[in-house]
């Protein structure tokens, strides 16, 4: 115990100590093979902190799944996305455990949801047991590992939440087995102009280098002399390794030192859900979308409200106005307190005369305070910015191009997709030309790249389609007249299926998206679950519910999100 608390001492000193729980040993290992992880908490993702951690289940489905703690269960989730299948616990401790992208529940536990289900007629449910109805013991099983929604490949994502504020806490601030003697690994240093006339290496662009080093000791090559005249901010990438693992995750705390003194300090013990789209002003945006390249900022754009800063002057950024030489320090901790360090030196020189007054080349384009709302009109268009939907203030640029064959208004640019957005505007397009009787069946499209199309949710607005993005990017008015189609998948209608477990229909749709789905077999709704990525409806034969050993009529009709509709009948024999 005199250990630990020297080391935890030692962490707040250096900068990487954080939240400590009371007792950091309540939670077991939700799982019972060996623990490794594929993703950490915090774990830089676009548009989002990773909430939990993912942990391996050996490349399969079906690994015993256990309470990592007594408790209740007080949610229940199914859905095509997000975490498949879920359980949500809570405990005495203040503290609830969430357990996601499962394949199955326990027994009991699986026949409520399926009866539920059945009641609701819907494969997507959110459930409400009463606290009584399903209670388990540390370490009993509750469900199956799975690879459900969102997930891309078999494994369990497993969360820690305050129980109270439903706050995802990192989970290895307890103790439940993970091992990790591994120093972060640090790649990269970015220096960011924060001004106008700030001049990095006698460039009013961002600088990137490449560091040398190992073993916790980084620093940059002698030959890369690094010079500042003005304000600047300072990012990185790094990444660390956990025991038994080779996927790299996210580093738990940084700290930035100038001359010894701490202007920045950034650590993940929790965060909230509601702020967790910051992490697109805490990471460097444009670098992200060019090269796909996660840089951290060491500094703050003045809508990052992110909750896990600390110790931040000048929000991060920092003057070199005399003409001194700076140490700079990055200092990098894993949450099991190993430590690594970027130190380097900083320049700081006078500006030259010829740029005492810089020019300002805006070609055109507006400024729109991230503090306010933003209001653009032009013909056949509006776009409507709400305040706090940017990070910081924009030189806001627009652009039509003439539209192509098959669309029913030009091609607006709006902006660029290097520029992040906390929340969505809404965008307003009048079409050049209605289809008699098609109104409904038109929408708004994002151009994602050379072949994806994104259609966005879109209603009539006196003459114009409106829609809500929550990225610039390009669009048009396109129309989707085409149902979605339905497939059998692996047999054909009158076969004879008996001995099979499952009957799986193949449903996809070229633009809107599905919308919904009713199945129906021999009269009666029919629980046909939806694997979403995979296109695929699949259907459990279930003897409770249809006869054995008969003949069977399906009929399955599917919409999509501009209401076209298809119908599949056939018949089976079971």
């Amino acid at each position: 115990m005199i250990i630990k608390l020297i080391i935890l001492l030692n962490l707040f000193l250096d900068g990487a100590g954080g939240e400590d729980p009371k007792d950091r040993s309540i939670f077991i290992s939700p799982v019972r093979i060996p623990l490794a992880l594929s993703a950490n908490f915090g774990e830089l993702r676009t548009d989002h902190f990773h909430s939990g951690l993912d942990i391996k289940t050996q490349g399969v489905t079906g690994k015993e799944v256990v309470a990592a703690a007594s408790g209740y269960v007080y949610r229940i989730s199914i859905s095509p996305g997000g975490f498949g299948r879920a359980l949500y616990l809570r405990h005495p401790s203040g503290y609830s455990t969430v357990y996601g992208h499962l394949d199955k529940f326990s027994p009991e536990l699986e026949e409520y949801v399926i009866s539920r289900q059945y009641d609701e007629k819907s494969f997507m449910v959110t459930l409400w047991p009463p606290r009584e109805r399903f209670q388990f013991n540390q370490g009993e099983v509750i469900a199956y590992s799975g690879n459900t929604g969102s997930s891309s490949g078999p494994h369990l994502h497993y969360e820690i939440r305050k129980s109270d504020e439903e706050e995802p806490v990192n989970p290895l601030l307890f103790e439940f087995g993970v091992d990790d003697n591994i120093r972060p690994v640090i790649e990269k240093l970015a220096i960011y102009p924060a001004g106008k006339n700030t001049l990095i290496n006698n460039q009013k662009r961002m600088l990137r280098l490449n560091v040398t080093g190992g073993n916790g000791k980084y620093g940059i090559s002698s030959q890369n002399e690094v010079t500042i005249s003005g304000t600047a901010g300072f990012g990185f990438k790094a990444y660390d390794l956990i025991n038994n693992s080779n996927n790299k995750c996210s580093v738990y705390s940084f700290q930035l030192n100038i001359d010894s003194i701490p202007v920045f300090r950034y650590i993940m013990d929790a965060f909230s859900f509601s702020e967790s789209r910051y992490v697109n002003s805490h990471i460097d945006y444009e670098t992200l979308q060019r090269e796909n390249i996660f840089i951290e900022r060491a500094f703050r754009l003045p809508n990052d409200r992110l909750s896990i800063y600390q110790n931040v002057v000048n929000k991060g950024i920092v003057s070199f106005s005399d003409t001194r030489k700076h140490k700079a320090e990055i200092i990098v901790h894993d949450v099991h307190g190993n430590k690594s360090t970027l130190a380097f030196y900083v320049k700081s020189v006078s500006p030259p005369d010829k740029v005492a007054q810089a020019k300002t080349s805006d070609n055109g384009a507006i400024v729109m305070p991230y503090n306010r709302n933003n209001k653009f009109v032009s013909k056949n268009i509006s776009v409507n910015i709400p305040s706090g939907a940017l990070y910081d203030t924009l030189f806001f640029q627009f652009r039509i191009l003439a539209g192509n064959p098959g669309m029913f208004s030009g091609i607006y640019e709006i902006h660029n997709k290097y520029t992040p957005l906390h929340r969505s505007y809404n965008l307003s397009i009048r079409p050049e030309k209605i289809p008699e009787g098609k109104e409904s069946k038109m929408l708004i499209i994002q151009i994602a790249d050379d072949i994806r199309r994104i259609p966005l949710p879109s209603t009539w607005n006196d003459g114009f389609l409106s829609a809500n993005p929550n990225t610039f990017g390009t669009f048009f008015i396109g129309i989707d007249t085409i149902p979605p189609l339905i497939q059998n998948n692996g047999f054909a209608s009158g076969a004879n299926l008996t001995g099979r477990t499952t009957l799986k229909i193949k449903i996809t749709d070229e633009l809107s998206g599905i919308k919904s789905y009713e199945p129906v077999i021999d009269g009666k709704w029919a629980l046909f679950e939806y694997d979403q990525k995979n296109n695929v409806l699949v259907y459990n034969f279930d003897q409770k519910r249809i006869q054995k050993g008969s003949k069977h009529d399906l009929i399955l009709k599917v919409s999509d999100n501009r209401d076209n509709l298809s119908t599949y009948k056939c018949e089976f024999i079971w």
